[in-house]
């Protein structure tokens, strides 16, 4: 196989500017997860563990095994909105007892721990994460249930989180609750609905109603002890199944559990020789252009990521504004699309749709690297059929069956959004870089378009156009747009499934890859109407 030339100037003035920039994307990132560790604030995390109680973070490096990884998701879910960055969950990947298990954690110095809308989407996606790649999924309970201010918003589809716990079970991938504190209301059914529930003595209360909602109900008077409490559970109710003397002791139940699971992978595993690149993963600042404009070939960020650099470019004469081949990462075999020079014609549509096609038929995961403007746009281009080829490239996507990951590490707009594999396509993981941006369109077109059909409706209307009107209008669009693209904007709407250095794409894919292989690796074997 190939190896990929080195063809990057770190000298030049474009490098440096634009690794000033991701760097300074980088440190805007560093200033909201400092946000999200702080939790609900210096007065909550005091009183928290004056009650001799973790944080969630503490909890889960516990919990995995030491010196592993924890790949955490959606961090930045929440930012900008009225509630706390991150919406008092910690999500993400660890590895316990040499098995990947997906965690869930409260974070109870956030409101308690309680869960608003946003928290609600981090939780699906990250048990929808677990369902598509067979992991086990360990709960860290410490809830209020439901935020009820915001009732009305998650009332109704709070309900699928519960739904899901049971199709999880039922599809024969265990789910463990260690319960550290209330876990009340809606929080109730979380240990409520696991295979395995842990609950610690003195400090675990699980009840549908705390005793102020029972004396209000029935009339009842009642202690938390007898209504809820871990020993309780543990003696009378049976919803314990083991007793822990502390939160230490829950965390070592929670790993025995997982050690007897007999878990096994189901796909291949690494295959090919896991080199490192030739390349240093810190010149991966420097490549991406800070003008999305500016093109920038991907083949020297598949360079920087894959084993030994070793790439073996399919079609490279053919449709050239998309990259396609055969690499390894970490071991596991991969092919790669990668947008070349932002626009996706005709030949880049069918290239990409055949490569993916034979992705399925030798079962090889694929990794897209998005930085598309979207399909070509033009009479000539509509007349030769960019509908129909760019239709064939996502109906590829959309039925392909291996694995897929993508990142973005451009701009992802339009169409293009969908034919390299965005949210709506369901990649397995979806990772964005910091200087990234996704919309329908860029801000200046957006606003353009928009302009252009207000002209046209005056025209139509046969009133005067009012060109200051219009002035304000697409500084305000633009305004917005510029907003609403970011990483960050799209991170915390769950659009993705983090932001990441661009210095850590080569672990954390590697890590995505092995979590993918808990599953069996099947490419489909048939497709739907291909327009030709």
């Amino acid at each position: 196989m190939q190896v990929v030339p080195d063809r990057v100037d770190a000298s030049s003035s474009a490098f440096q500017e634009n690794r000033q920039h991701l760097i300074q994307k980088l440190a805007e990132l560093d200033a909201v997860l400092t946000a999200t560790l702080a939790g609900g604030g210096e007065k909550s995390v005091a009183r928290h563990r004056a009650r001799g109680k973790m944080l969630a973070r503490e909890r889960i490096e516990l919990l995995l095994d030491e010196d592993s990884a924890f790949l955490e998701l959606m961090p930045f879910v929440g930012w900008h909105s009225e509630f706390t960055v991150g919406a008092s969950l910690v999500t993400g990947i660890g590895v316990i007892e040499g098995v990947e298990v997906m965690v869930i954690a409260h974070d109870p110095t956030v409101r308690g721990g309680t869960l608003n809308p946003h928290s609600f989407k981090k939780v699906s996606r990250a048990m929808e994460i677990a369902k598509e790649n067979r992991l086990p999924l360990m709960t860290l309970v410490e809830s209020g249930g439901a935020d009820l201010p915001t009732q009305a918003e998650v009332a109704i589809p709070g309900g699928r989180m519960f739904r899901d716990l049971t199709d999880h079970s039922a599809a024969g991938l265990p789910t463990i609750a260690l319960v550290f504190g209330n876990a009340t209301a809606g929080g109730a059914y979380m240990p409520g609905m696991s295979d395995y529930v842990v609950m610690v003595r003195g400090q675990s209360k699980v009840f549908l109603g705390g005793p102020p909602l029972v004396k209000m109900a029935t009339g009842e008077e009642s202690d938390d002890e007898s209504l809820g409490g871990a020993e309780m559970h543990a003696r009378t109710s049976g919803l314990a199944d083991y007793l822990a003397e502390n939160e230490v002791d829950a965390i070592r139940i929670g790993r025995e559990i997982v050690r007897r699971l007999n878990w096994r992978k189901l796909g291949p595993g690494p295959s090919e020789p896991p080199d490192e690149p030739l390349y240093p993963a810190e010149q991966l600042l420097g490549i991406p252009s800070y003008e999305p404009k500016v093109p920038f070939d991907p083949r020297d960020v598949v360079a920087r990521i894959v084993d030994g650099s070793r790439f073996d470019e399919f079609k490279p004469l053919y449709g050239s504004s998309l990259v396609t081949g055969w690499a390894s990462l970490h071991g596991y075999p991969l092919g790669v699309l990668a947008n070349a020079r932002g626009v996706l014609l005709s030949e880049e549509a069918e290239k990409a749709a055949q490569f993916i096609q034979l992705a399925n038929q030798v079962d090889t995961p694929l990794l897209f690297l998005q930085n598309t403007t979207g399909y070509m746009v033009g009479k000539t281009y509509e007349q030769n059929g960019i509908i129909k080829d760019g239709a064939k490239m996502i109906n590829a996507v959309t039925n392909s069956r291996v694995p897929h990951l993508t990142v973005n590490i451009g701009v992802s707009y339009g169409a293009g959004n969908y034919g390299m594999c965005g949210r709506a396509f369901g990649p397995r993981f979806l990772f964005s870089w910091a200087n990234s941006k996704t919309a329908v369109m860029g801000p200046q077109q957006l606003a353009g378009v928009m302009s252009i059909v207000a002209k046209q409706s005056a025209a139509d209307r046969g009133v005067p156009f009012d060109e200051k009107a219009d002035t304000r209008m697409r500084e305000a669009v633009q305004a917005q747009i510029e907003r609403e693209e970011t990483a960050l904007a799209n991170s915390s709407r769950v659009y993705d499934d983090a932001i990441i250095d661009p210095r850590d794409t080569r672990t954390v894919l590697g890590i995505c890859l092995s979590v993918v292989h808990n599953a069996e690796i099947r490419g489909q074997r048939g497709y739907g109407v291909f327009r030709m």
